[in-house]
């Protein structure tokens, strides 16, 4: 029962139980809960500049202290209808200056028939399973190769609408669609200037929306069976597909397809022992145009793939062992020398202690595989991570 509210816990939009939430009422309906997410890492690599190895904006990003995802999150009833949800990151970069970005702020309906939602706003695309999941919450420290190189540091999100539909079906089903801008980095693959107004080595247009097909366009279909009281299997595919800033009338495509299956014991308490693999696959075909001038380099087309896999394991009531496997295959040019266009893998392992549902510790190890490598000699990259996180008021707690 809520402290302040009198009434049961509520469940997120992600299914994750609200406890002892900060609750400000207003006519006796309406709500606001507030919380607070402190995410921070130690970092030591073998790279000096671990920027240039991790690929996530809320990965560690160098030695020593990291601040990279502390996040301040609204939620509640707007009224009868509608639902309102916001979270607001604040990064320390490597000056310790400060960074702030809306990372989501949107609402959806609460009451549509025939299972229909529609959400506008600022919001993480339902592409893949990780995506959409904020970093606090992933079971990792850094995000996988394909994610940060395909769908871009910050994950693909941008501002927009969104309809789902579910399915009348015997199982879970959920067919769901999205419009965003997909413009700057949140919109890496799309309408990316880049940095300096170069990516892939190509001067950019970072011109304005001249129609439909300058959205990205975001469509999804997943379906989750109970194979038994204990397991659970879980699918999707997905798609995005939009024109990108490299030349007058490139596009960008993206196909991903993921696959979730967890155990967990019948005499489970809290939640453990539980095994969990979690594995997706993306394909990108890039329309790498002539740049913004139309002169060089030629126009080509790469065709890149990437895959991660993990396996974690609840052994014990707080604690997860974790390994992750990526690879990344990019497509080399016939006319430019880019490193953001090298081919990678990586093999992760870690151990995660929750002291409670509302804390954490994380030591993790990578050990990064490179084609070229511009500030070492050697193409090998080891780093070690200990991460350690808070959490107050009403957010989600982990859930196991």
């Amino acid at each position: 029962i809520s402290p302040t509210t009198g009434t049961p816990p509520t469940e997120t939009s992600t299914g994750s139980s609200l406890t002892q939430p900060i609750t400000i009422a207003g006519g006796g309906k309406n709500y606001m809960n507030i919380s607070f997410d402190g995410l921070f890492a130690l970092a030591y690599s073998s790279a000096p500049d671990l920027y240039n190895i991790e690929v996530g904006d809320h990965d560690p990003q160098q030695r020593g202290f990291n601040a990279r995802n502390i996040e301040l999150a609204l939620d509640g009833a707007v009224d009868p209808y509608f639902e309102g949800f916001a979270n607001i990151v604040f990064k320390l970069d490597n000056d310790n200056e400060t960074e702030v970005e809306v990372e989501e702020a949107f609402m959806q309906t609460t009451s549509l028939p025939f299972n229909l939602q529609l959400k506008g706003g600022q919001f993480f695309a339902a592409f893949g399973r990780l995506n959409p999941v904020h970093p606090h919450a992933w079971d990792f420290a850094d995000a996988p190769l394909v994610s940060g190189l395909f769908l871009g540091p910050d994950g693909l999100r941008g501002v927009g609408a969104q309809i789902s539909w579910t399915l009348p079906l015997p199982w879970y089903s959920q067919l769901i669609f999205a419009g965003q801008n997909g413009r700057g980095g949140t919109g890496f693959s799309f309408r990316n200037p880049g940095d300096n107004g170069i990516f892939f080595d190509r001067e950019t247009t970072d011109r304005e929306v001249r129609g439909l097909q300058d959205f990205v366009w975001i469509p999804r279909w997943e379906n989750s069976v109970d194979l038994s009281p204990t397991q659970v299997v879980l699918a999707g595919v997905s798609g995005a597909f939009g024109s990108n800033e490299t030349g007058a009338n490139s596009r960008t495509q993206i196909c991903g397809g993921d696959f979730f299956y967890k155990w967990k014991s019948a005499h489970a308490e809290g939640g453990f022992p539980f095994v969990k693999w979690q594995t997706e696959a993306m394909y990108r075909r890039f329309e790498a145009g002539r740049g913004v001038d139309q002169t060089f380099p030629v126009a080509e087309t790469f065709h890149d793939w990437g895959m991660y896999s993990q396996v974690l394991w609840g052994f014990k009531k707080g604690w997860v062992a974790g390994v992750r496997g990526d690879y990344v295959h990019m497509q080399d040019s016939h006319f430019t020398d880019d490193l953001d266009r090298q081919s990678r893998s990586r093999v992760s392992a870690n151990l995660t202690w929750y002291p409670t549902e509302f804390s954490k510790l994380r030591l993790q190890y990578n050990h990064d595989f490179l084609e070229s490598n511009f500030f070492l000699s050697d193409r090998q990259v080891d780093s070690v991570f200990l991460q350690f996180e808070f959490i107050l008021g009403a957010h989600g707690a982990h859930k196991f």
